[in-house]
């Protein structure tokens, strides 16, 4: 799967879960998704070489270094 894909696979399945988000383009090579759900926030950022960052701020816990499928396999709670 190319970078562009994995974007999108990850926009459906936060759709599919009727979870919002808002996209950011603050880098040259990287597309973000920032996502707020109770007692955390999740920035996701997407980038041209397939790369994927995500960095969960939680209320107590800080910020964290997660996966993507991290991050999606909490949705499912």
């Amino acid at each position: 799967m190319n970078a562009m894909e994995t974007l999108l696979a990850f926009l459906v399945n936060l759709e599919e879960r009727k979870i919002s988000y808002r996209l950011e383009h603050n880098r040259d090579d990287s597309i973000m998704a920032l996502i707020a759900v109770p007692g955390e926030r999740w920035e996701v950022e997407f980038f041209a070489d397939g790369k994927i960052e995500v960095e969960v701020f939680g209320n107590s816990s800080g910020v964290r270094i997660a996966t993507v499928d991290e991050v999606l396999s909490s949705l499912i709670k």
